[in-house]
């Protein structure tokens, strides 16, 4: 408990504004849902016959899950405020629409006959008699609405659109709890105080809702202004990292202890980033060296030219239990020490990241091309291995090869889990024999799992085989799991922009634009 508040202290002005954040991206979702749905709900209140299409519509909308939604979203409206805005939007609309609808309908005929029978005309019935008595029912759907997109507003971090999300998808990325909890908390805190107060103003009655009412109406657009774009624009370049490399020891802050580069950056999924910079919504992104959409995209990797990154080596990490009780895992396994290049890498992952064909796919025709694949046989299967990946495509290549292999070349009935999330999530699975190998890289080996002290970690990184050994012999020691050799890429973190906009600024280097951004500052 002391960690998580040590943690609030130490990100208590980021926290801060997030939150502001989070209330702005809510209440202006909200704000255009009032705009929109208030209108519907009484336009389908005198029109019977399109009422149930339109309620019918509003709640399919509700029913779409966020994220699936998000992804439909980003296509058309890339990445930042309007996918996560517009989605919002949607989500909002059903409660407000419905309860507009209902509260309206709900006023009794008789009441409404005896208005018409004093003169009043239609405007005046619904101003003056229908939508005052509708009113607690409406602020109903309002707080329905409300609470319903304090939740969903953490998905905007998933498209760079900041808020509380961002610590939470860190947190989740970097297995850190205290973070996840300071995104979660103050979110769920923000949730039970909008539904406290809105309650307390759903019970006022006559004059009093109806003044309170208008004021609501009022404040919505002001505290939609606590939204704005979280940062991202450094030296006239808008950056965007992902969230994992925001947050480890071996990306932005080495990054920026090595260079003394200092930017702000856009959080955004890892999967988002290529197509961000390739729609020209980012100039400056974190990425992977062997990174198929490098070249489908005409991306410029900056030379670290001061190894403020180590070398990451892709290589099997495996249990060393499993390799006593599994002998011929061991030399299947091996077929593989050299194999992938950084060049074989990047063209595999440039199969699947662009030409979209299926892991499965690409996996067989490099097996293929290796000769690594024997005659099928009928097996007899004995024992069982399970194989492991983080969420990223060059994961899943690596476990349909290692799949296709085991099952081709041993007895063994062979099991994929993929996209497990972070490091910690897999090196947990592995520890605790939910898994029984994953791929993983020797410089996130060092610094993400062992973390040794600075001195010792800067005085490896240089030197790749140095790496290699030093994580072999402690995994060993301290997990029992063994580290194989080296699959022969290196697949190392990396900051990239559009080639011809780094042509153009002189940037070929992380010093080139470490000293560009210096010139605007």
């Amino acid at each position: 408990m002391q960690e998580f508040f040590d943690f609030i202290v130490q990100q208590g002005d980021k926290l801060a504004e997030q939150t502001l954040t989070h209330i702005g991206l809510t209440f202006l979702s909200l704000c255009l849902a009032l705009l929109i749905g208030l209108p519907t709900g009484i336009l389908i209140t005198y029109r019977p016959k399109i009422a149930a299409v339109v309620l019918a519509v509003v709640g399919v909308l509700q029913t779409i899950p966020s994220i699936a939604l998000l992804g439909f979203l980003i296509p058309i409206l890339g990445i930042g405020s309007w996918p996560a805005i517009v989605a919002l939007f949607l989500y909002a609309l059903l409660p407000i629409v419905r309860n507009t609808y209902v509260g309206i309908r709900e006023v009794s005929p008789a009441l409404k006959e005896t208005a018409r029978g004093m003169g009043m005309t239609t405007r005046q019935v619904l101003t003056r008699l229908e939508l005052p008595l509708a009113l607690p029912v409406i602020f109903a759907g309002i707080r329905t609405a409300t609470v319903i997109n304090v939740g969903v507003a953490t998905l905007a971090a998933y498209v760079a659109a900041g808020g509380l999300g961002e610590f939470i998808f860190g947190g989740i990325a970097l297995n850190n709890p205290n973070m996840v909890l300071a995104g979660a908390i103050p979110a769920a805190l923000l949730a039970v105080l909008f539904d406290f107060l809105l309650a307390r103003l759903q019970h006022l009655r006559g004059l009093r809702l109806r003044r309170v009412a208008l004021v609501f109406l009022l404040i919505t657009p002001a505290l939609s202004a606590f939204y704005w774009l979280p940062g991202g624009i450094s030296g006239g370049l808008m950056v965007g990292f992902a969230h994992e490399f925001y947050g480890r020891a071996d990306g932005y802050p080495g990054l920026a202890r090595t260079y003394g580069l200092r930017v702000t950056p856009r959080l955004i999924d890892q999967n988002l980033m290529y197509e961000a910079i390739y729609r020209g919504q980012v100039d400056l992104i974190s990425g992977y060296s062997t990174d198929g959409r490098i070249k489908a995209f005409d991306l410029r990797v900056l030379d670290d030219n001061k190894n403020a990154f180590p070398p990451y080596e892709a290589a099997l990490v495996v249990r060393q239990a499993v390799l006593n009780q599994y002998p011929e895992l061991s030399k299947t396994l091996h077929l593989l020490d050299g194999r992938l290049s950084d060049a074989v890498m990047t063209e595999l992952n440039y199969r699947a990241d662009f030409r979209h064909e299926s892991p499965e796919a690409v996996a067989r025709r490099f097996l293929t091309e290796q000769k690594l694949l024997l005659p099928p046989t009928r097996k007899q299967r004995q024992g069982r291995i399970v194989i492991g990946t983080k969420i990223f495509t060059e994961q899943y290549i690596l476990a349909e090869i290692l799949r296709q292999l085991l099952d081709n070349r041993t007895t063994l009935e062979v099991v994929t889990k993929t996209g497990l999330g972070g490091t910690q999530i897999c090196f947990n699975a592995l520890t605790t024999g939910q898994i029984d190998l994953y791929p993983e890289y020797t410089g996130t080996g060092l610094l993400v799992i062992l973390q040794p002290p600075p001195a010792l970690a800067d005085s490896l990184k240089a030197d790749r085989e140095a790496v290699y050994r030093y994580v072999s012999r402690e995994f060993q020691s301290r997990y029992k799991v063994s580290w194989l050799a080296p699959m022969g890429f290196n697949n190392t973190y990396a900051l990239m922009m559009r080639r011809a906009q780094a042509d153009r600024l002189g940037i070929r280097s992380i010093s080139d634009l470490k000293r560009y951004l210096g010139d605007k500052d």
